[in-house]
């Protein structure tokens, strides 16, 4: 075993290093090596973030840095007119405090008028035509959730885990709840035995006490009629908290979210070893699955009155358990409010109406998987046609599609079908118009689609061979798009509100240097798996970049599991993708698979590792190795594969069970065993360890490790809050109890699961070069290894 170890800027070496990796060779000047591309946003640049309009639309406000900020730089306020051509400005803290309210989302009046939002805990309403705004609170107390009475006369808020109404006339501010923490209290019991004689002993003789006794009944009389004609206290149990309330438009109802914590659920301390103190701090993380989970209720209370009913959103099942549940909001009337709510086994999700008038639950759509439910926009939902009709987005039918629904639950209409998936839904101001972000052209681009709230035809508005994050202006007749291509990173662009109208770019984000190198957008090619599906997956050759082929080849495994890495947009993994133009000018082809298990391909990709990941997953991954052997001569010995997360726990499952596939591989911050990862992760897909015993073990790689025949780096961050470095620590001592030697381990004392330091960054993915380097090259004679994985 070779082991190593980065600090901050300086590497302490416990093994003799390879040969500095080798710098490619490009025509435009660009500096592709492995430490220049590890720079990462200095590079490629920040994309823009949290895109707003101001509310006369004329200009767009968002989070951004300029080409080449150092990476140490957080994201500035910048803005930018609303008109083609036009060039972002920087603006102040000072005058986001003054502007920022006139941005920020909020329901709007039933007329359309005014916007009621909520900015640094403050309420404010915002005329749409004029653009002005007006401050309704200034306090020291963190007012959220603001929401428009029918007539909109009134606004309705949360304070303090309370709701409060606001009259916009006169300013009068009325409590409308009186939320309190638990328990109630109680009247001293009556006392029995010794102190009980003792007591009726005192009244008998003592007219003193017997006064007493009459005034302090007089005074609790008072107090219970002053108390009566006031707001009935909710006293919510020991250690329970609010999550939501939702306050109807008429008043007459509100819907209550609380979250349990369970004081029984153990959380995983991190230590952390490079602190400013000099001492080891520990750092909090997680549970593990399987782990005692914490709960919540939903409540309706009736107002005025305060009287509240505890609902049982779980349908007809009546041994069901919640485990997550989420308000979705108030019809326009408020005579309806619409709930999600899952299963404490990941296995069922209820949509329910509650009526506003007497709290009457109706569940208006069910869904059970025997997998798991989940999918895009899984608890997206909301109301239509004046709130006739309530909306949401459903895997029924095998994809993510929006169907809508009556409050009664009759008259379900599904909205959209197909081969594809919704991933995001927007209703129009007028309510008469869906805007849908679906990959209906084709999985590998994003597209904004216009529809009617009855369904029908759908109108592509957007253009262009990518995907796009779209903000709509507050009249609807212009769009700011966040767009980006394969080899072009995010950039905002402004064009109108019309199919395939032209864009303007409003930003460029890569510094010059990125600009200036010829990046390719990789082919997307099908390759054939053993089970008859098509795997998609993206190749970079190296003739594409001018180079010639090595005879050798790296899999690359994008990480989450439930991702999607095939497809025509700039990727999230940007310095992997500049990694592998750095691998193929170096002679590898590589290759990465939207493997089973990878988004954007419905319910039956979604859900096919279910109990078994490392199974139909992993097959693809080997799949792809025979393809390259077929298609492009590249025997499996030389085919190396490396990943991040779930690309590292893929890569380990290879390495140990699939060897003969495989020549080596690269394991990154690795899941070792799913027994001590997250429980809402983990328990979708592999039930609870405690119940489903086998799932895990055939899941987990530190079951496998035996099977190690090819060289393996495992590198991880110490202080990895996600990912536990114990983890790794665990597999480490497996291997060396199964006397495995040809692997290798880097730790990284100030990284967590997603790296930070291009020095960190760079030390890493040199290693995985010179692994690939040292290992896969046709001159290296490796020993055969039969599928069981021992040499022969």
């Amino acid at each position: 075993m070779r082991f190593s170890l980065l600090a901050f800027s300086g590497l302490l070496a416990f093994t003799s290093a390879a040969a500095p990796a080798q710098q490619a060779p490009a025509a435009s000047g660009f500096d592709l090596s492995i430490r220049n591309i590890m720079r990462g946003p200095e590079l490629y640049g920040r994309e823009p973030e949290q895109v707003r309009w101001t509310a006369d639309g004329r200009w767009i406000y968002f989070s951004w840095n300029e080409p080449g900020t150092d990476w140490r730089e957080p994201r500035q306020p910048y803005r930018v007119r609303a008109e083609p051509g036009a060039r972002p400005e920087r603006v102040t803290t000072a005058h986001m405090d003054s502007a920022g309210p006139a941005m920020q989302s909020g329901e709007l009046s039933r007329d359309g008028r005014l916007r009621a939002v909520a900015y640094q805990g403050d309420l404010y309403v915002v005329d749409v035509a004029l653009g002005t705004t007006r401050r309704l609170t200034d306090t020291p107390a963190m007012e959220s959730s603001p929401t428009f009475g029918v007539d909109g006369s009134v606004l309705y808020y949360v304070r303090d885990n309370n709701v409060y109404s606001v009259a916009l006339v006169t300013g009068l501010t009325t409590q409308l709840t009186d939320v309190r923490m638990g328990p109630a209290p109680r009247d001293p019991a009556v006392a029995e035995g010794q102190r009980g004689f003792l007591e009726r002993q005192q009244r008998e003789l003592l007219g003193a006490i017997r006064d007493r006794l009459a005034t302090d009944s007089v005074a609790r009389a008072e107090r219970e009629a002053r108390e009566a004609a006031r707001v009935k206290p909710l006293y919510l149990n020991q250690g329970e908290r609010v999550g939501r309330l939702s306050v109807s438009p008429n008043g007459r109802a509100l819907l209550i979210s609380t979250v349990v914590p369970n004081e029984r659920s153990l959380n995983v301390p991190v230590p952390n070893y490079i602190t400013s103190s000099g001492y080891t701090e520990n750092l909090r993380s997680r549970d593990k699955v399987g782990d005692a989970q914490s709960s919540g209720r939903i409540a309706y209370m009736r107002l005025p009155t305060g009287d509240v009913t505890f609902l049982r959103p779980t349908g007809s099942d009546t041994a069901a358990v919640a485990s997550f549940a989420q308000i979705l909001g108030w019809n326009e009337t408020g005579t309806h409010g619409l709930i999600f709510v899952s299963s404490a086994d990941f296995k069922t999700r209820w949509i329910s109406t509650v009526s506003a008038a007497d709290g009457t639950l109706r569940t208006i759509d069910s869904l059970r998987d025997t997998a798991w439910v989940a999918g895009p926009c899984f608890s997206c939902g909301g109301w239509t046609e004046g709130g006739e009709r309530a909306w949401f987005v459903s895997e029924a039918d095998g994809f993510a599609h929006l169907y809508s629904v009556r409050p009664d639950g009759s008259d379900r209409r599904q909205l959209t079908s197909g081969r594809w998936e919704v991933k995001g839904v927007t209703l129009s101001r007028d309510n008469r118009t869906f805007y849908l972000s679906t990959n209906e052209t084709t999985p590998a681009e994003t597209h904004l689609w216009r529809m009617p709230v009855g369904g029908g035809a759908r109108t592509r508005i957007t253009g262009g061979t990518g995907a796009h994050q779209v903000t709509l202006s507050p009249n609807e007749q212009w769009l700011a798009t966040v767009f980006s291509e394969a080899n072009k990173p995010w950039e905002l662009y402004l064009m109108r509100n019309q199919a395939n109208a032209p864009m303007s770019q409003l930003t460029t984000s890569p510094s010059a240097e990125f600009r200036s190198h010829g990046w390719i957008k990789p082919a997307i090619v099908q390759i054939p798996a053993s089970d008859g599906a098509r795997i998609p997956a993206r190749i970079y050759r190296p003739s594409d970049v001018g180079a010639t082929p090595n005879g050798a080849a790296v899999i690359f495994v994008h990480g989450a599991g439930y991702l999607q890495n095939v497809h025509n947009w700039w990727s999230s993994y940007a310095r992997e993708y500049m990694f592998h133009h750095f691998l193929a000018t170096q002679g590898y082809t590589v290759v990465d698979i939207d493997f089973r298990a990878s988004a954007g391909y419905g319910r039956d990709w979604r859900t096919a590792i279910y109990r078994y990941m490392g199974g139909r997953d992993l097959q693809d991954h080997v799949d792809a190795s025979k393809w390259l052997g077929s298609e492009m001569g590249i025997p499996s010995e030389r085919v190396g594969i490396y990943g991040g997360s779930y690309g590292g726990f893929i890569t380990l499952m290879a390495l140990f069970t699939e060897p003969a596939h495989f020549g080596a591989g690269a394991a990154l911050r690795s899941v070792t065993d799913w027994a001590h990862y997250n429980h809402p992760y983990t328990g979708r897909i592999l039930n609870l360890p405690q119940g489903d015993s086998i799932a895990y073990r055939q899941s987990s790689p530190i079951y496998h490790a035996e099977g190690l025949a090819d060289p393996l780096l495992i590198a991880h961050g110490m202080v990895d809050v996600n990912v536990h470095f114990s983890d790794v620590v665990r597999l480490a001592q497996r291997l060396i109890e199964l006397g495995k030697t040809d692997w290798e381990m880097a730790v990284y004392p100030v990284e967590d699961h997603a790296f930070i330091r291009p020095d960190s960054w760079t030390d890493e993915y040199r290693r995985i070069y010179e692994l690939f380097e040292r290992h896969l090259h046709p001159g290296v004679v490796r020993p055969s290894v039969s599928p069981a994985g021992a040499p022969r």
